[in-house]
């Protein structure tokens, strides 16, 4: 289990900065399984949520391409990695 130093850990405001994109956006992702991978810290539905800064740089790699043909090849429907 790796130890996670709380520098590491960011709101949602702050990874909807880091992405440069609305916090809502971010939190519309989350609810369709999309974007980065996020922590929630507690079982109440108000409870924090946070996202690791290296699984948010990570997600970044991920979905970076060299051009718009790669990205729809990797998104295609008959892609089973999509």
């Amino acid at each position: 289990m790796a130890t996670v130093e709380l520098d590491d850990l960011l709101s949602n405001e702050q990874t909807a900065a880091l992405l440069g994109i609305k916090k809502n956006t971010l939190e519309i992702w989350r609810c369709k399984g999309k974007g980065p991978a996020f922590i929630k810290l507690g079982q109440h539905p108000s409870s924090p949520i946070r996202y690791q800064r290296s699984r948010v740089m990570a997600w970044l790699a991920e979905n970076t391409f060299a051009s718009t043909s790669a990205y729809s090849a990797a998104n295609a429907p008959w892609n089973a990695s999509a």
